[in-house]
């Protein structure tokens, strides 16, 4: 399969729809491109086992999963904005605590500009890995996380990847 040849649902092995969805009322602000749509259109599998999300498009919805157990995250819906690109006009998170334990609206704002942002588009996105950081040092009380393992056993990226 070629990188130019989209994913769908059938390019996993096993995938699991969000049992208990549940509307994320703070959304990321960007507008992508709609070259960066078109990138996002052609989803991502996770390449190796450090690697945490595998994604893929259904019209105009993006489904985001955990690639080791294929349990539906996110489910992100894109609207055209006016003068080109999208942006999500609604999403669902699994609310179902044995399958994601999820900390809040802002993490998951921020959580899902991430995953299509550093994962699928491939960008650096210091921004949102800083607050990916901040926010889980918040949630788990502690100052001294060090940022790579946030972000390698959220994402699967090392620092900076």
């Amino acid at each position: 399969m070629t990188a130019d040849v989209p994913l769908t649902r059938e390019s996993f092995r096993r995938l699991h729809p969000i049992s208990t969805p549940r509307p994320v009322s703070q959304l990321p602000d960007r507008v992508w491109t709609d070259e960066e749509w078109d990138r996002i259109q052609r989803g991502y599998r996770a390449r190796d086992m450090d690697e945490k999300w595998n994604a893929f498009v259904e019209g105009d919805v993006l489904f985001m999963h955990r690639s080791w157990t294929g349990h539906g995250v996110y489910e992100a819906s894109f609207a055209p904005v006016i003068g080109g690109g999208r942006r999500i006009a609604s999403a669902v998170v699994e609310a179902d605590v044995e399958r994601y334990r999820r900390t809040g609206d802002e993490y998951d704002c921020l959580m899902m500009e991430l995953i299509i942002s550093a994962i699928i588009l491939g960008e650096p996105a210091a921004d949102l890995r800083a607050g990916l950081v901040e926010l889980t040092a918040r949630a788990s009380g502690r100052s001294d996380l060090p940022a790579g393992v946030v972000e390698h056993s959220v994402l699967g990226l090392r620092s900076g990847s």
